[in-house]
C-alpha cells in the first residue's frame, strides 16, 4: 500500500487575514548574530504578504504569533480568521490553543505525514533559504549573518511581483505601490557618513550593506572595524565594482538540522573577525579509490619487439634499408618522398632538437616505408603496426611514408621521427609527460 497522490488545491482567501499560513524552520547548523537558531513565517493567503521572526528557541512561536496578530489586526482593522500549520509541538501547546479559542481563530492542522497540505508556508521557507544561500555566497560576510539575509529576502519577496497573485504582495496587503529604486545588492560595500569626526579625519568609512530597517527610513550597515551593525541613511553604494570584481564562494553550508541532530561545533556563533570558514561537522577521511582496470598492450603492437622488422605479407619487393632504397631503380622517387616528409616535419615543428646529456645511452628509432598505388590500398585497421599520420590516398608512383615506433614498444607511441645523427628528439608521451629519444646511426627503413 502506498500514499495517495496529492492533487487537491484549497480555496483561496477573498480578503486579508482570512487565512494565515505558518511554519517554523530550524534549528540551523550555524547560529545567527544574536544567538538565533530558528525562524517562523506567517503568510497571508490572499496577498501572499509574509512576516518573518527570528527565534532563539522554538517555544517562542506563541509569543511571535501574538506579536504578529497585534500588529496586522491594528494596521488592517480586521481580525485573523484561520491559522494553518503543521502538527508541530509549538502549535499544539495548550496555551496556544486556549489563546486561539479565546479570540475565535480556527486552527487548521495538516494530516500526519502530509506537509503538502501546508505547501504555501513550506515553499516560502524553501525559497527564503535558497535566497539566503545565494546572498551569502556572493558576499564576504560569514554565515552568522544569515539572519539579516533572511529578513532582507522576506522584504524583497513582499515588494516584487509573484505568479501567485495578480499584483505585488505589498499592493494587495495595504494598497500601496512601492518603488524599487532603493533596492541594493546585499553585502556590497558602501561609504557611510560618520556622525562625529575631527577637522582632518575622514568623513566616511567603508561598511557592508546587510538589510533594510523596518522602523527607520534607512539601511543596516555592518562595520568590520567596530564589529557592529547600525542604521544610516547617508551612504554611497559601490555596487558596480562589487559585482564586476567579486568572486563568490565555492560552497555554502547552511542547512536545517534534522530532528534529534545536535552538534556543538556546527551550531556555535561564527566570529566574523577571526574566521570565515564554514562550520562543517568533521567526517572520517576515506581512502582513495584505486582503479581495477587491467593494463593491456594495444593490439596494434602485439608481436612487435625491439629490433624486429615489421613487414606486410604483400610488400616483400620494397627496400628494407636506406642502402637498398638507394640501389632501387626508383631511388629518385624514394629520395623525393623522404625530402618531402622531412620538409613537412620541419615546417610543422614536430620535434625539438636538444643536446645529448652526459651519461645517457641513446637508443635507435625505426621508420616505415610503403609503396602505394591505386590498385593496392591497405586499410589502417589491418596494418601490422599502426602508422601515425599516414595518408592512404592513392598514388601513381611509389612514395615513402614514415611512422615512428622506436626500438621499444611504446604504450602510447611517438608521433613522428626523422633520420638524425647524434641529436635528440623530444616528443610528448602520454599524460603531459615528455620523453627524450636520441638517434644514432642511419635510420632503418621498415614496412607496415
Amino acid at each position: 500500500m502506498t500514499k495517495r497522490p496529492f492533487t487537491g488545491k484549497g480555496l483561496r482567501a477573498k480578503e486579508q487575514l482570512e487565512l494565515i499560513h505558518s511554519d517554523v524552520c530550524g534549528p540551523m547548523n550555524v547560529k545567527a548574530r544574536g544567538g538565533y537558531e530558528y525562524y517562523v513565517t506567517f503568510i497571508d493567503d490572499y496577498s501572499r504578504y509574509g512576516y518573518v521572526y527570528l527565534m532563539q528557541r522554538k517555544s517562542e512561536t506563541f509569543e511571535k504569533f501574538k506579536e504578529f496578530r497585534a500588529e496586522v489586526e491594528n494596521q488592517l482593522g480586521k481580525s485573523i480568521k484561520s491559522l494553518r500549520s503543521d502538527r508541530g509541538g509549538e502549535y499544539l501547546d495548550q496555551e496556544f490553543e486556549d489563546f486561539m479559542v479565546e479570540y475565535g481563530i480556527v486552527s487548521q492542522l495538516t494530516a500526519p505525514g502530509t506537509p503538502q497540505q501546508n505547501g504555501v508556508a513550506e515553499r516560502r521557507n524553501r525559497t527564503l533559504m535558497e535566497m539566503v544561500r545565494s546572498m551569502i555566497s556572493f558576499s564576504s560576510l560569514p554565515n552568522s549573518f544569515w539572519g539579516y539575509a533572511l529578513q532582507t529576502a522576506a522584504y524583497i519577496l513582499n515588494v516584487v511581483p509573484s505568479k501567485s497573485v495578480p499584483k505585488t504582495p505589498l499592493e494587495l496587503w495595504n494598497g500601496r505601490k512601492v518603488s524599487l529604486r532603493h533596492l541594493r545588492v546585499w553585502g556590497c560595500p558602501a561609504h557611510v557618513l560618520k556622525n562625529r569626526t575631527g577637522k582632518l579625519d575622514p568623513k566616511s568609512m567603508v561598511c557592508l550593506f546587510v538589510g533594510y530597517s523596518k522602523e527607520t527610513r534607512g539601511g543596516y550597515f555592518y562595520s568590520p572595524k567596530d564589529n557592529k551593525v547600525f542604521v544610516s541613511t547617508n551612504a554611497t553604494f559601490l555596487e558596480d565594482n562589487y559585482i564586476s570584481d567579486h568572486k563568490p564562494h565555492s560552497k555554502i553550508v547552511l542547512n536545517e538540522l534534522e530532528s534529534g541532530e545536535t552538534s556543538t561545533q556546527s551550531t556555535r556563533v561564527v566570529d566574523p573577525l577571526t574566521s570565515e570558514r564554514q562550520m562543517i561537522p568533521i567526517q572520517d577521511t576515506l581512502p582513495p579509490r584505486r582503479s581495477v582496470r587491467v593494463v593491456r598492450q594495444p593490439e596494434c603492437y602485439l608481436g612487435v619487439s625491439e629490433g624486429q622488422d615489421v613487414v606486410s605479407a604483400d610488400s616483400v619487393d620494397d627496400p628494407l634499408t636506406f642502402k637498398n632504397a638507394m640501389e632501387d631503380p626508383d631511388k629518385e622517387e624514394w629520395l623525393k618522398a623522404m625530402n618531402l616528409k622531412i620538409e613537412s616535419m620541419y615546417s610543422n615543428s614536430v620535434w625539438e632538437l636538444v643536446d645529448l646529456p652526459d651519461g645517457v645511452k641513446p637508443i635507435g628509432c625505426l621508420g616505415d616505408s610503403k609503396t602505394q598505388s591505386k590498385t593496392k590500398q591497405p586499410e589502417p585497421s589491418t596494418s601490422t603496426v599502426r602508422t601515425l599520420g599516414v595518408d592512404w590516398a592513392a598514388h601513381d608512383k611509389p612514395k615513402l611514408w614514415w611512422a615512428a615506433h622506436g626500438s621499444l614498444v611504446w604504450p602510447y607511441g611517438l608521433r613522428k621521427a626523422a633520420p638524425l645523427w647524434g641529436c635528440g628528439l623530444r616528443t610528448p608521451m602520454g599524460e603531459g609527460r615528455r620523453m627524450s629519444v636520441w638517434l644514432m646511426g642511419h635510420l632503418k627503413i621498415l614496412y607496415s
